[in-house]
């Protein structure tokens, strides 16, 4: 194997979680009275944190009405349609075989991170989850990178970071890791490599090589 640790961002990267994601935003913007987001719009709202997402959503004026909203019907209604992305177990399954470190760096809520990736079954395969909230960064800060890597033994020189979204190239690179992108989220191949990637697949099966 080519690294000995792998970290995974999860919406777009191992699980697809848009239709709740785009569920709960609805449902805080139409308690607010404003225009409910489409899915498209959610898709390329998402990836720098739920505030963030918000705040590109509705107006960043409505982020403190819409955040409890939002994490109300979440927590009543996340598990309804969440599924693992294509290959996800496999890949997880053949990196923990051949003793690379494999955990989750999320830019969702840690503890609903955590939620969903023990209902998917996924805890086995993974030294640790690591999401928004947990400590006071988030990605692409480096320091979040440094927490996680420390927490589950990892050293960034042998370290590859699996995203979907700019926002975790960024994370990649201002940590000093390999960045492998998917194209199964929020960006295109064309968008990740206009950004810097230089590795991007169609999804994990495809991602395999390069890890």
């Amino acid at each position: 194997m080519r690294y000995r640790t792998v970290l995974f961002d999860l919406d777009g990267t191992l699980i697809d979680h848009f239709a709740a994601i785009h569920r709960c935003h609805a449902y805080a913007m139409r308690k607010l009275g404003l225009p409910e987001p489409t899915l498209a719009q959610v898709r390329a709202a998402v990836g720098g944190g739920l505030d963030e997402a918000i705040a590109r959503l509705a107006g960043r004026e409505h982020v403190a009405a819409a955040l409890p909203l939002f994490i109300e019907h979440w927590n009543a209604t996340n598990l309804d349609d969440v599924a693992l992305l294509p290959g996800a177990r496999e890949l997880l399954a053949e990196l923990n075989a051949a003793g690379v470190r494999c955990a989750v760096l999320t830019n969702k809520r840690g503890y609903a991170a955590r939620e969903v990736c023990t209902h998917l079954g996924l805890d086995p395969l993974l030294a640790g989850v690591f999401g928004a909230g947990d400590v006071a960064w988030i990605k692409p800060d480096r320091r979040f990178t440094a927490h996680a890597l420390a927490q589950v033994g990892g050293e960034a020189a042998t370290t590859a970071l699996v995203g979907d979204s700019p926002y975790d190239l960024a994370a990649a690179q201002n940590a000093g890791l390999g960045f492998i992108g998917v194209t199964t989220g929020t960006h295109s191949a064309e968008e990740l490599r206009a950004a810097g990637a230089t590795e991007t697949f169609a999804g994990l099966p495809e991602a395999r090589s390069a890890l």
